[in-house]
């Protein structure tokens, strides 16, 4: 043995020997490369746009989708500003996915300023829009066509599916039309079909919103973006095709013209995130079928709602984001909105100052952690 060789020999044992006596680190053990890839989460960014939506799925094997992005006008740098701050925290360098669950400016507002800061492998919707709007068709003719060009374009069906490493992605609603067949392990008779009474039809876009169901392990996760109550029956009914969740991304910001018993109490979500605003979704109709939902453990909102007040609120903690002039106290009774245009309607409370993600880190054994980032409050949720 060459004197280099006994060095090195002799250094090695000494390390050995250190780590034996030192032990794993206080709280903590030494794990492989291979070990720490299999501790690797599902990490899903519920991302503040204002009562808008923008949704990030990151799978352990750092494949990503967005869902939507959030909203347009002058609000679409602010609301892509918010986008790329989760992007960069999650690490990515392209967004491999992108579903636009529908037409409707709090959703696709900000895609062209998004798309044009980081790379956009796959863009997917539910077809052509059924409304009739000057600014969305513009964007829809003269815009989006470039952005997909780049990448690829999907028109997704119910009942398409993709993956992203170990994670599913199931379509389970597309363009006003609900999956034939049951995800696995759903498909039981829904017994809050013969109490779920059908409202007005909604012949609008919220109707068509791309619904996806996620499969991580045994853990489960759905999002329908802004599908309405009858769609939702449509879905559900007679049998639940969708089974029970961990997660329920809230649909259409919490408003009661979705989120029926039919949907949220048979899916019976441990958590729901709610991507509300300070005066959008949190109606205490809403809110009582939310916090009726059998086994629901917690409730997380991106906004305190005046149209919650504390009656139909969260603590604090679980809430995300304040206002730019936050009062001293929150009203208790909820706040009925003015007519959109009346006399002396005050507008609703702003926020373009700092803004904070609700963070779901979920595991294969079906255990996840939620956490706000605004007050690094964070809980843990056992595989059940």
């Amino acid at each position: 043995m060459n004197t280099a060789t006994l060095r090195t020999s002799r250094l090695s044992a000494l390390v050995v020997a250190l780590l034996v006596t030192l032990g794993p680190p206080k709280g903590g053990h030494y794990t492989s490369a291979a070990q720490d890839r299999t501790a690797r989460t599902l990490d899903i960014y519920v991302i503040d746009v204002e009562g808008g939506n923008a949704t990030l799925f990151v799978s352990p094997s750092r494949e990503s989708l967005l869902i939507d992005t959030g909203n347009g006008g002058p609000a679409a740098m602010r609301d892509a500003d918010r986008i790329m701050a989760a992007v960069k925290d999650a690490g990515l360098t392209q967004i491999d996915h992108l579903i636009t669950t529908h037409y409707h400016g709090d959703h696709f507002g900000a895609m062209a300023e998004v798309a044009g800061r980081i790379p956009v492998r796959e863009f997917i919707d539910h077809g052509p829009s059924v409304e009739k709007n000057a600014g969305t068709d513009a964007f829809l003719q003269n815009v989006y066509p470039g952005l997909y060009a780049k990448g690829r374009h999907t028109v997704v069906q119910p009942g398409h599916k993709f993956s992203m490493g170990d994670v599913e992605v199931r379509i389970v609603e597309s363009a006003g039309k609900p999956v034939s067949a049951a995800v696995p392990g759903a498909g039981r008779p829904n017994p809050y079909c013969a109490s779920t009474q059908p409202l007005e039809p909604d012949p609008g876009e919220n109707a068509q919103s791309v619904g996806s169901h996620f499969t991580f392990g045994r853990f489960r996760a759905l999002h329908m973006g802004d599908l309405t109550w009858n769609k939702e029956i449509e879905l559900m009914c007679p049998a639940n095709r969708l089974g029970e969740v961990d997660l329920f991304v809230v649909s259409h910001h919490g408003q009661a013209i979705s989120n029926s018993p039919v949907l949220v109490h048979a899916i019976q979500p441990r958590v729901a995130v709610i991507n509300n605003g300070t005066r959008k979704g949190g109606q205490p109709d809403a809110m009582k079928v939310l916090f009726s939902a059998p086994r629901l453990e917690a409730i997380w909102q991106l906004h305190f709602s005046q149209l919650s007040g504390q009656e139909y609120t969260v603590p604090g903690m679980f809430i995300a984001n304040g206002v730019d002039e936050q009062a001293p106290a929150m009203p208790i009774a909820p706040l009925t909105p003015p007519a959109r245009g009346a006399p002396g309607a005050t507008p609703a409370p702003v926020h373009n100052g700092p803004a904070y993600w609700i963070k779901i880190s979920a595991r294969q054994d079906g255990s996840f952690t939620v956490t706000n980032t605004r007050n690094a409050f964070s809980k843990a949720y056992a595989a059940r």
